[in-house]
């Protein structure tokens, strides 16, 4: 007799144990009217009865090793099947007030940052995205693999249309083999600047972290507040060809912190407990800049980066770029310490244009041992940050993160190479139309920025539905060079002529192709790091160095070990990042730097993965409800 119960989850394993006992009933009770009353019986009871009811009765019988293996099988089998977890984000306009300047803000469900969406490794996610506004808008679930669901991805013009207004779209797509910190944002011009929230993908049931478990976990968002209308802004620089203006502060979960004006009441406050631990979940959602991070008179122990556990290790001091994750544990002090301690964000930067100077703090507060005196008047004491410009320090510490690369978490990074591609990824110029006045370098041209000198133009439809249908003529070439078309001394003098080439290229790749990308920062109008995430995958950071890569002598130093595996990556300021992949996921997908500004500019390309020979090796077919350009 077979027997389907729908349940809420956590009641699941006491049901299954249940359910055993019912087999154990049908052996000696008199009737299936009395095990029917026996169910009914138990769905009646509340939860605290049902464990009881289910832990005690299981009878005596003489067939027990076989009914027990069938119990234990029936478990193992519920915890191994995730569950169907259900969102609905309202895209919605909200009045917010920061630095003592109130403005109508993008937001989902009227929260900023935006809610948390909360699964386990094996759950499948559907999220009903409702536009109640009047710009177009999509979702992109940063990090989440995507596996055959790339019309799920997000990204505007590469594997959707926008939802338009008074529209909806639903996202359908299912966690597997990840867990940890990942986040969602607006993919669509600079719409994420508020258009944001964390993703927590908790471990499956029943299995732990590879790390001590936390008291309490806690999500950190860092951001960027802008005073005027973000979409004004590049609207504006993408017209005079200038750069953007910059944000008026950052934020710690959408608060400031007391440096800044107006905001004593604005600022993130922690409050912790002597003598414990906290999984500190921090997520870089700024728009262009890569930020240092620190608490005063606390070291933290590194623990994930981008939902991949690593190998652990213990710093005071951190960066993390846009896009990207960092989980580290907070060990509090044992007794409490009389003080009270800034957490501090402030940015990296080495390019030459402008950029946010300044620090957004919150509070990390111990709980005190009467509970009920106030910490005014305790001491604050503040961390000290690198220099802005530490290039030093960056790649120090990015080169601290190893995977764990064990038998439970191994490192799979190809060995062999079948396609190697060296790009260089940097800025450039347009030039100036005919009979306008442009802002640019030397008055005389537009910023942009591109990927092998090709600037990355956005298709009018989506990129990802013209390859499905095979209409791809006129939306896309499959011709993107895989190499600079002119070398030149990338991080030397740079090369009198800045102009960049424009279109929409892509690169086609066979199901299941190891690649090694390059890629080169150059000098043109300033070396600058630049985070690079890749949507549907993650790769493995191999190598790094400053200066031109040398691919006679570099790549005997990679790590094929334990190389660190995650989405986003900075190229060094002045050098080169080496990663590599297996392209298992077919469909279209995205890459760009994560510094939207850069990515306005055209720092973007695709790659088109083609179908694997098995029926879930196939991109599936597009849902009915998928917009329309």
């Amino acid at each position: 007799m077979e027997m389907k119960i729908l349940v809420p989850n956590q009641q699941q394993s006491y049901i299954s144990l249940y359910i055993c006992s019912l087999a154990f009933c049908s052996h000696s009770c008199s009737s299936n009217l009395q095990q029917i009353k026996v169910a009914h019986n138990f769905f009646a009871k509340s939860p605290a009865e049902r464990k009881n009811m289910a832990t005690s009765h299981l009878p005596s019988f003489p067939s027990m090793a076989m009914l027990f293996f069938f119990c234990v099988l029936l478990l193992l089998l519920e915890n191994a099947a995730g569950k169907t977890r259900h969102y609905t984000f309202n895209i919605q306009y909200h009045n917010v007030t920061r630095l003592c300047h109130t403005r109508t803000i993008l937001s989902v469900n009227r929260q900023f940052p935006g809610p948390r969406l909360v699964a386990r490794e094996g759950d499948g996610v559907i999220v009903k995205v409702v536009n109640h506004i009047a710009e177009n808008v999509t979702i992109h679930w940063h990090g989440v693999r995507q596996l055959t669901t790339g019309w799920a991805d997000g990204p505007s013009y590469v594997t959707q249309c926008p939802i338009q207004t008074n529209q909806s779209y639903i996202y359908n797509f299912t966690i597997t083999g990840q867990r940890g910190t990942l986040w969602w944002h607006a993919h669509i011009s600079w719409l994420r600047v508020t258009i944001h929230g964390p993703i927590i993908i908790l471990p499956k049931r029943n299995e732990s972290y590879p790390f001590e478990k936390p008291l309490k976990e806690v999500t950190i968002m860092f951001g960027e507040w802008f005073n005027t209308d973000p979409e004004a802004i590049i609207s504006q620089a993408l017209q005079t060809g200038a750069g953007p203006n910059i944000s008026d502060s950052y934020t710690i979960n959408g608060l400031p912190g007391l440096l800044y004006n107006c905001s004593s009441k604005d600022t993130y406050k922690l409050k912790v407990k002597p003598g414990k631990t906290y999984l500190l979940r921090l997520i870089n959602a700024a728009l262009n800049d890569e930020l240092f991070f620190s608490i005063a008179n606390h070291t933290v122990t590194v623990v994930e980066g981008d939902a991949v556990y690593v190998k652990p290790f213990e710093t005071d001091k951190l960066l993390i770029t846009p896009g990207q994750t960092t989980n580290v544990l907070l060990k509090t002090k044992p007794e409490f310490p009389n003080a009270s301690f800034l957490m501090a964000a402030r940015p990296y930067f080495t390019g030459r244009g402008s950029f946010d100077n300044s620090t957004t703090v919150g509070i990390l507060e111990y709980e005190h041992p009467s509970h009920h005196k106030s910490s005014k008047n305790l001491t604050l004491l503040q961390p000290t940050l690198p220099s802005i410009n530490a290039t030093g320090f960056v790649a120090n510490f990015t080169r601290k993160f190893r995977s764990l690369a064990n038998a439970k978490f191994p490192a799979n990074v190809p060995k062999t190479v079948d396609k190697k591609f060296f790009f260089t990824v940097g800025l450039g110029t347009n030039p100036c139309p005919k009979n306008t006045t442009c802002q640019g370098p030397n008055n005389s041209s537009k910023f942009a920025a591109s990927v092998n000198n090709v600037s990355f133009q956005l298709p009018s439809v989506a990129i990802l539905q013209a390859y499905y249908f095979g209409q791809s003529n006129g939306v896309y070439t499959t011709d993107f060079p895989t190499q600079p078309l002119i070398p030149f001394n990338y991080t030397g003098t740079a090369p009198n002529n800045t102009n960049v080439s424009n279109g929409t290229r892509t690169v086609v790749l066979p199901f299941n192709t190891s690649v090694e990308l390059v890629l080169q920062d150059t000098s043109i109008l300033g070396a600058e790091s630049h985070p690079l995430h890749l949507h549907g995958y993650n790769f493995f950071v191999v190598g790094q160095g400053f200066g031109n890569f040398n691919a006679s002598k570099d790549p005997a130093n990679f790590n094929l070990v334990d190389p660190m595996e995650r989405n986003t990556a900075g190229v060094p300021a002045g050098g080169w990042l080496a990663i590599r992949f297996f392209a298992d996921n077919p469909g279209a997908w995205f890459m760009h730097c994560h510094l939207d500004v850069h990515t306005s500019w055209g720092l973007r390309m695709a790659w088109i993965v083609l179908d694997g020979p098995q029926p879930n090796q196939k991109l599936q077919p597009p849902p009915s409800d998928l917009p329309q350009c």
